[in-house]
């Protein structure tokens, strides 16, 4: 049996979360001592490493409890589903990882790296799992319609619009040292205002929900933070500046 201290250190989890997970009969503990403390089993300790797979791939702590709670639940099930969610995760770490070292190597004159090169692991595969949860998020009358003009460019378009996004970001990390009000910054949040008519032509609200998105969401946010830590936060600020002048305008 572990007390909530040493299922803490063992599992690499909060006392607070422990609590918390009992507190909503997420994860209750085995038995509860004469001193009031709880005290957790194997059973318990296995139920803890689901709820933990879970959180890794980003399952609301509601959803979790309705999965495990149900009458049906399969443990060995669960584990080899888990294992194969892992391993594209992992592979999609190991390619980012990869990139980032070769971005290293290109900085220090090591190795020279292409702009495809630079963005390696943000694929067509990527953008349409994106895609899937803007629908969550926004019309998806309006997402759907945007991945339908989307699929109807040829490779080669895709890849010079891909590579002007690029380049877009390449050029708002240049220019961050000059300010999110600059001239030369939001000249570059006009440049992508535009570019977003590949896909959509959103409003000053849905830019800038977007660009919000961009640091609040933990996948958008890694895709930044892998090509400059403060990007995400510098975009939302940039266009939050975009946004204010032109709504002063109308």
């Amino acid at each position: 049996m572990f007390t909530v201290k040493q299922l803490s250190k063992l599992a690499g989890v909060t006392p607070r979360a422990l609590h918390h997970y009992d507190e909503i009969g997420l994860l209750k503990p085995s038995q509860i001592g004469a001193n009031g403390y709880r005290y957790y089993g194997e059973e318990a300790l296995l139920k803890l490493q689901q709820i933990l797979f879970y959180r890794e791939l980003d399952f609301p702590l509601e959803e979790i409890k309705r999965i495990t709670e149900c009458h049906d639940f399969d443990l060995l099930g669960a584990l080899q589903s888990h294992r194969e969610a892992l391993q594209k995760k992992a592979a999609r770490l190991n390619q980012l990882l990869a990139t980032v070292d070769n971005t290293i190597q290109h900085i220090q004159g090591e190795k020279l790296m292409s702009q495809k090169g630079l963005f390696k692991g943000f694929s067509e595969e990527e953008q349409e799992k994106l895609a899937q949860e803007a629908e969550q998020m926004y019309d998806p009358a309006t997402v759907r319609e945007s991945n339908r003009k989307w699929k109807l460019y040829s490779k080669e378009k895709k890849e010079a619009i891909l590579a002007e996004g690029n380049q877009i970001y390449l050029d708002m990390i240049a220019a961050m040292p000059q300010g999110a009000s600059s001239v030369e910054v939001q000249s570059i949040v006009e440049r992508w205002r535009s570019h977003m008519n590949y896909f959509w032509t959103p409003s000053l609200d849905q830019l800038l929900g977007l660009a919000s998105m961009y640091g609040d969401d933990p996948k958008f946010k890694a895709n930044f933070d892998d090509m400059h830590p403060n990007l995400a936060a510098f975009m939302r600020e940039a266009v939050a500046v975009y946004a204010a002048k032109r709504t002063k305008v109308i």
